[in-house]
């Protein structure tokens, strides 16, 4: 907004309030939703639905269908029953459509809480927003670095109107030594980090896997930042192969690691072990390998053999995972877990808030959350920094039976209350 030539940044709470001052109806008109015979809250949601990045959405519509029965009924609050309205936009795998949506539930809709979940591409944008905004907003699926350092975080200030919870890069490092360990493949690691925050994050020279790597006898080979969607992975290779590399690391979006592996063959570099994060989480990106899928390794942050429930509607981690593939015909993937939770730590800190018309009580709420929830303990006031706290991490394999591809849990060090499923196996 300008005035007089000058630009002037006006929150969401200030715009619309100097918007009700100077618009004003008469008093007996006005309907304000604490004295609605139905109250409601609204809740904001996004996340990739389309583009590269639509596999961490893949689960959404089940997710959403599931939460909104659970709610059909309202959230109890102070004696008063609120019903909850759920608005799901999808932000493209775009940053720029994550802010713009983003603005779009916040100033438009005039949403309550926005959730965000998958990659930083969506979760920071939006989170940004909401800070702007002056919205109360909770996001997950996304390592917490990327997330706050990429958003400028002070870990001294931290954030006002922005939460966040999911695992490390130091839990995703710590998982994939353990899987490492049991290989007995040599400590040369070639790293495939992407040019965008993800990557940046991964391959930082400060807080990523250079330093953690260095520090337990690995040898990093790291080309340098690649653009995402490139189509010649050629000097990765060389690079990867003159350094007789048996591991490969990184953080992918599933087409560039398709292109990647494709070019690996073609080239005939043959590592004995592939740990990507994010392009090997889903079953249909590995399924669209073929052969070339078995035996690949990524991080797990959720399973049906996770020892959790939810606290919103009692579900186990096994039931919900059969329940999506019970009602897609489609195996279960990692995101189902971390969108269901989603809305559960939503639900508690709507239940839980002392004034539902006040953000700073509902903001009271989510930093005194203390929920387990069927990704495992949520709790804000134990983080890594202010605004973070962090859940388990595993790793695994995929594996191909008689039934098609399963990602078995192999490496379980930092969380061994998470059972192990399997034991790893070389690439052949």
């Amino acid at each position: 907004m300008t005035l007089n030539g000058k630009k002037l940044n006006i929150s969401r709470r200030g715009f619309l309030g100097g918007a009700t001052a100077a618009l004003a109806a008469p008093a007996i008109l006005t309907r304000t939703r604490a004295y609605a015979a139905d109250p409601v809250i609204k809740i904001g949601h996004i996340s990739p639905r389309t583009g590269p990045l639509a596999g961490f959405a893949e689960a959404d519509d089940y997710v959403l269908e599931g939460i909104k029965a659970a709610l059909s009924g309202g959230i109890e609050n102070n004696g008063k029953t609120y019903q909850v309205e759920i608005l799901s936009k999808d932000s493209q795998s775009n940053p720029n459509r994550a802010a713009e949506v983003a603005s779009e539930l916040i100033l438009g809709d005039e949403v309550d809480i926005i959730v965000a979940a998958s990659t930083p591409d969506t979760t920071n944008p939006v989170s940004d927003q909401a800070e702007l905004n002056e919205v109360p907003c909770i996001t997950t699926d996304c390592p917490w670095q990327p997330y706050f350092f990429g958003r400028n975080g002070d870990p001294a200030v931290g954030f006002d109107y922005t939460y966040h919870f999911f695992w490390g890069l130091e839990d995703v490092i710590n998982a994939f030594l353990d899987l490492w360990g049991q290989s007995g493949a040599a400590k040369t690691v070639g790293g495939l980090f992407p040019n965008d925050a993800d990557g940046n994050a991964w391959g930082d020279e400060i807080h990523g896997f250079p330093p953690a790597l260095a520090g337990q006898g690995f040898q990093l080979v790291d080309p340098g930042r690649y653009q995402p969607l490139t189509d010649d992975f050629t000097s990765q290779i060389s690079a990867f192969k003159e350094a007789g590399c048996e591991i490969v690391t990184g953080n992918m979006i599933p087409p560039d690691f398709g292109t990647f592996w494709s070019q690996a063959a073609q080239q005939g570099f043959h590592p004995k072990v592939v740990t990507i994060g994010k392009a090997l989480l889903f079953p249909s990106v590995i399924e669209s390998l073929g052969d070339r899928g078995d035996g690949l390794t990524s991080e797990i942050w959720w399973s049906p053999d996770h020892p959790f429930s939810s606290s919103l509607t009692g579900v186990s981690a096994k039931d919900l995972a059969n329940g999506y593939t019970a009602a897609s015909n489609r195996p279960w993937t990692q995101p189902i877990g971390f969108k269901h939770a989603l809305f559960e730590v939503t639900s508690d800190v709507i239940r839980r808030s002392a004034d539902l018309e006040d953000p700073a009580a509902i903001l009271d709420a989510i930093r005194k959350t203390k929920l387990s929830t069927v990704v495992g303990p949520v709790d804000w006031s134990s983080g890594p920094v202010r605004n973070v706290t962090k859940t388990p991490l595993v790793a695994g394999q995929w594996q191909k039976g008689a039934d098609g591809f399963d990602l078995v849990i192999t490496a379980n060090r930092s969380a061994p209350f998470i059972p192990t499923t399997g034991e790893l196996k070389l690439l052949s």
